[in-house]
């Protein structure tokens, strides 16, 4: 629901989707505009019940990683036979329904970050007022106006929002420290036991 609302809202200021998918629109070639565009913005980010979504995914991810310990444990208690019991079998499901969910989560996170975050209607409307400018030299000054709350509003944005934060999941360092130090070295350990050569993950660090 929530990325269908960033999806809409993508779209009020695009002509030919507003009127593909019956919405209104408007260009942001006024201070009004802008200010109802920004208003707007708002509060579909902050729609719905953002502290209990932060809680049930964090709630989702700890119990995810506890999991994970205890079927690393396991294997390396008893690995020629692991699979030959049927709660470790009911572990790995449970495990990968959990991993389904949060990569779902934060996939869904990320589509919607990155459509609130899409600065390029600001830029388009900025090059839209310049040519009106040439077509309407009587309105230069409201444009010129319009134009220089654009510029602010871009830099506001920039400077308030972070493209890698997705809900209070992976902003809490929490749960950061905790898959690093608990669920890379189960898995690093597991892996020296299986390859048969000491390998340590959690001493490998990741560049985005």
């Amino acid at each position: 629901q929530r990325l269908l609302y960033a999806k809409h809202f993508c779209y009020l200021t695009s002509s030919r989707r507003a009127r593909k998918f019956d919405m209104p629109h408007f260009r942001l070639s006024k201070v009004r505009n802008i200010k109802t565009w920004l208003s707007l913005r708002s509060y579909l980010k902050r729609r719905g019940p953002q502290r209990s979504v932060d809680v049930i995914v964090s709630a989702t991810f700890l119990t995810a990683v506890s999991l994970v310990s205890l079927m690393c444990l396991q294997m390396l208690k008893d690995t020629d036979v692991y699979l030959d019991f049927l709660c470790n079998w009911e572990l790995i499901v449970w495990c990968l329904c959990l991993g389904v969910y949060l990569l779902r989560f934060m996939t869904l996170g990320l589509k919607i970050n990155k459509k609130y975050r899409n600065l390029s209607v600001l830029i388009t409307e900025q090059i839209n007022l310049y040519l009106q400018m040439e077509q309407k030299p009587h309105k230069k000054e409201e444009l010129i106006l319009a134009n220089n709350v654009l510029k602010l509003a871009e830099d506001l944005l920039k400077e308030l929002e972070s493209p890698f934060k997705i809900s209070g999941f992976s902003a809490n360092p929490f749960i950061y420290n905790v898959t690093k130090v608990v669920v890379l070295s189960a898995f690093s350990t597991v892996l020296t036991e299986l390859l048969g050569f000491k390998l340590k993950l959690y001493k490998i660090k990741f560049k985005a």
